[in-house]
């Protein structure tokens, strides 16, 4: 069967395609034949080598896959299902971009009825990062007050959609020409961050139990200054300048707290539980609106070439076979 593989860590151009053998269900596995595959960031970071974790031989790139299921043992998946899963590629897993991938099965979740499958591929990635942090990092309750910067991008467009179905008052930083998007996702207040929006914060009497940077560009002290007492930082990227300097006796004295997440560490539980979530979502029709381009598997390291380049942050990338 056909696989986009790289040999070695380093630029796009180590990705190829390449005849592999294909792989069987076993007890534990149960074996899809792949529809579409999404490229993330942390895709390109697996094959450059700058996330180091243990990889299948041979390594097969990607981690987000939807399919159906053509070899079963599983009385929970059975021959036509439509499945999909989010975490192969690392810890030693076989990658997504395959024809056939053999996927664990406390990995593997049913497409919704009536739901379409690449939509949902291309969310996946964001969708469960955005899940994730809201319930298990934040632990966010209604009646909370968030702030998400960058707010217009994948992830953030989750965020206020997860957030408002959870009764959070949501604050965004965008571009004002993505104002009404974010507004009709459920944003109350947008503030443009290109025009010093801390101080308008501040003068518009906001501040906030919780405050996630999806950009990294914005520099810590301003967003603890931006906290109410106990306040909370989350970090999924770092601030661009690497710097962590911020005023630690007002930091203490407010009880106030700095987490950071990674989705490539999240639990089989934590997995399980974003994907339940996520299947309502979906089924409800949220969470779908972003912007897709589908593309090939000989395309794999011009998309990764494009995510590096940065030049388009709210495109998706998903890869069919032929």
């Amino acid at each position: 069967m056909k696989a986009v593989i790289f040999d070695d860590f380093g630029s796009p151009d180590v990705l190829r395609i390449a005849d592999v053998q294909r792989p069987v269900a076993t007890t534990a596995t149960v074996l899809v034949k792949v529809m579409a595959v999404a490229v993330n960031h942390v895709d390109t970071f697996v094959r450059s080598g700058a996330f180091k974790t243990a990889l299948a031989a041979p390594h097969v790139a990607g981690r987000d896959l939807v399919g159906e299921v053509v070899a079963s043992s599983q009385p929970d998946f059975q021959i036509g299902d439509q499945v999909w899963t989010n975490s192969m590629g690392y810890e030693g897993r076989m990658g997504a971009t395959a024809e056939y991938v053999a996927v664990p099965t406390d990995r593997l979740y049913h497409v919704p009825d009536g739901v379409a499958p690449m939509p949902l591929v291309a969310a996946v990635h964001s969708a469960a990062t955005a899940t994730i942090v809201l319930n298990d990092v934040m632990e966010i309750r209604r009646g909370q007050t968030l702030l998400i910067e960058g707010a217009a991008g994948n992830v953030g467009r989750k965020l206020i959609q997860l957030a408002h179905q959870m009764g959070v008052t949501v604050v965004t930083t965008a571009s004002p020409r993505d104002f009404a998007r974010c507004q009709q996702l459920g944003s109350t207040g947008c503030y443009d961050y290109h025009a010093g929006f801390a101080d308008q914060l501040t003068t518009d009497q906001w501040t906030f139990d919780h405050v996630i940077d999806t950009s990294g560009r914005v520099p810590l002290a301003i967003n603890l200054a931006l906290l109410r007492l106990g306040g909370q930082v989350t970090l999924i990227t770092a601030p661009q300048d690497n710097q962590f300097e911020f005023p630690v006796r007002q930091f203490y004295m407010s009880q106030q707290r700095i987490t950071g997440f990674v989705i490539s560490h999240a639990t089989v539980d934590q997995l399980a539980q974003a994907a339940s979530r996520l299947n309502r979502a979906f089924s409800a029709g949220l969470l779908l609106d972003d912007q897709v381009s589908q593309r090939y598997f000989k395309d794999a390291a011009q998309c990764h070439a494009q995510l590096e380049a940065g030049t388009d942050h709210h495109q998706r990338f998903v890869l069919l076979p032929s």
